[in-house]
């Protein structure tokens, strides 16, 4: 091979044969608008979206998701409708199958016919047929009573429909009984079952409304009520007391407390008084009404249908029997001031240390007895000259004091007149004696001769046969109580005979 042929073939590339070089294109042909445009596609292998227009975006079906204030809209809408649609679960709970039906329409977020513009909300608001909570109600019977024929009949007692009915019907239970999730289950419950809970939901509602009420209306062993608090906070204010220590007694009808006296206009307070706050409730002393619907003074103003009048009328009586007392000179409390049905009164004891109930107070054989001559001495008093049964003496309501006894708890006391005064009286005399006799008291009478010392009435004790005592007396009660009605009821008025501290003004709370 000649020197000419090698050189005219072409030498071979080791990495294959070489892609031919792009045609050579002219300077007008490369600014030309038709040679970008077919660039711009070959480059995208993907068309473009077209973006749509802006009254698009706008609309419900493509909500402007880039905002965050569009975003808080959205989630805020669907949290008020949710909370709508629980709204409405409860309303239909609570009104069930009665007549009387309520609303919780002023407590929706979403009003349908307000804040919707399109008909499907409306629609969306009121259709329930899709409510995912709702339990699946068994169907009900025809009219006819019973449904198929011949063996396969199924009348409206039957026990698998029944039971199922029965379980459908807890929906319609109060909100606070909580039925579980039993209404979306194929339970079966009896009619005694069924039954046996409404019974228990009925009873359990009207507990639980008593015990509301008795909390917010009525004073407790050591508490008390909202308005009585707001009373004791007010005598507080006022400066008639500087303030309360605490309670120190309690009693079946009132709750004593501790506090230190501030000043009146008046009269002066003492340094140490106590607050007799009778009980708003007449649960524990039922038979109240006994000691003043009979009682000529204050007959005409009992009420029995406002318990809460028929205390501070309680209160009333305690501060008028005590002025009586106080005036015979009788070892008693010192009355200060009465706001309805708390009773101000000066303090039995020192240094915050009340003085002992004679049942508590430890004296020696002369010092018993010598409580005992002056016990005898304070009931014939009363009886006597203050015209007045205390209906509750015991060694309970007597305390010991610089060796004296001193007289509390008059609030039932009536007169003798009262139609049951002087049963009343033979109970005193019967606790007085049996309580001084326990403690080795020789000088003590018996129930009868004591009876007839306090009263003066001479009953012939004669075998001493308590029948025939007691019926003496009530043949007494009935003659006296037939020549007071002749006389007339106010035979006793309040005003002449008792003298106390000015009442507050009896304003309904």
């Amino acid at each position: 091979m000649d020197q000419a042929g090698v050189t005219a073939q072409a030498p071979k590339s080791p990495w294959g044969s070489a892609a031919p070089a792009p045609p050579t294109c002219s300077l007008s042909d490369v600014m030309s608008e038709e040679l970008a445009r077919q660039l711009e596609e070959e480059n995208q292998p993907c068309p473009a979206l077209s973006h749509p227009p802006a009254d698009v975006l706008l609309s419900d079906e493509y909500p402007d998701t880039t905002s965050d204030l569009m975003l808080a809209q959205m989630l805020q809408m669907q949290f008020d409708r949710e909370f709508d649609d629980q709204l409405r679960r409860e309303e239909k709970k609570f009104n069930g199958d009665s007549k009387v039906s309520i609303s919780f329409e002023n407590y929706r977020k979403v009003h349908p016919y307000e804040d919707s513009d399109s008909s499907e909300d409306e629609v969306d608001w009121q259709d329930t047929r899709h409510d995912p909570y709702r339990a699946e109600k068994p169907q009900t019977n025809p009219r006819r009573g019973f449904t198929g024929k011949g063996k396969n009949i199924t009348t409206k007692h039957d026990e698998v429909m029944c039971g199922r009915k029965n379980t459908a019907r807890m929906d319609n239970f109060a909100p606070e009984v909580h039925v579980g999730d039993g209404l979306g289950m194929d339970l079966k419950l009896s009619n005694q079952v069924f039954n046996s809970l409404k019974q228990h939901c009925y009873s359990e509602q009207r507990r639980s409304a008593k015990l509301h009420e008795k909390k917010e209306h009525s004073t407790a062993e050591q508490a008390v009520d909202p308005r009585t608090r707001l009373l004791m906070y007010k005598l507080v204010n006022a400066g008639v007391l500087e303030n309360i220590n605490g309670c120190i007694s309690t009693g079946k009808e009132s709750v004593v407390f501790h506090a230190d006296g501030g000043s009146l206009e008046e009269q002066p307070v003492p340094d140490e008084v106590v607050l007799k706050v009778f009980k708003t409730t007449l649960n524990e002393f039922k038979n109240r009404d006994r000691y003043i619907k009979d009682d000529y003074r204050f007959r005409e103003r009992f009420s029995k249908l406002n318990p809460r009048k028929v205390i501070r009328l309680w209160a009333e009586k305690e501060m008028h029997n005590l002025a009586r007392m106080k005036k015979a000179e009788i070892p008693c409390p010192d009355v200060v001031l009465l706001r309805k049905h708390i009773l101000v009164m000066s303090f039995i004891g020192k240094d915050h240390v009340p003085a002992p109930k004679l049942k508590d107070a430890e004296l020696s054989a002369e010092d018993m007895k010598n409580a005992y001559y002056q016990v005898l001495h304070l009931m014939q008093q009363m009886f006597q000259e203050c015209n007045l049964v205390h209906a509750d003496l015991s060694e309970y309501n007597m305390l010991w004091h610089h060796r004296k006894v001193w007289l509390i708890d008059v609030s039932q006391s009536v007169e003798p007149t009262h139609p049951h005064g002087l049963e009343f009286l033979f109970r005193d005399c019967r606790n007085v004696a049996t309580f001084f006799q326990k403690r080795g008291v020789s000088e003590a009478m018996s129930v009868y001769e004591l009876f007839n010392a306090v009263s003066q009435l001479n009953i012939p004790v004669g075998a001493e046969d308590e029948a025939e005592f007691m019926a003496e007396i009530v043949a007494l009660e009935k003659r006296n109580e037939d020549h007071v009605q002749k006389r007339g009821k106010k035979t006793f008025p309040v005003t002449s005979e008792d003298d106390g501290p000015p009442l507050e003004p009896d304003t309904d709370d």
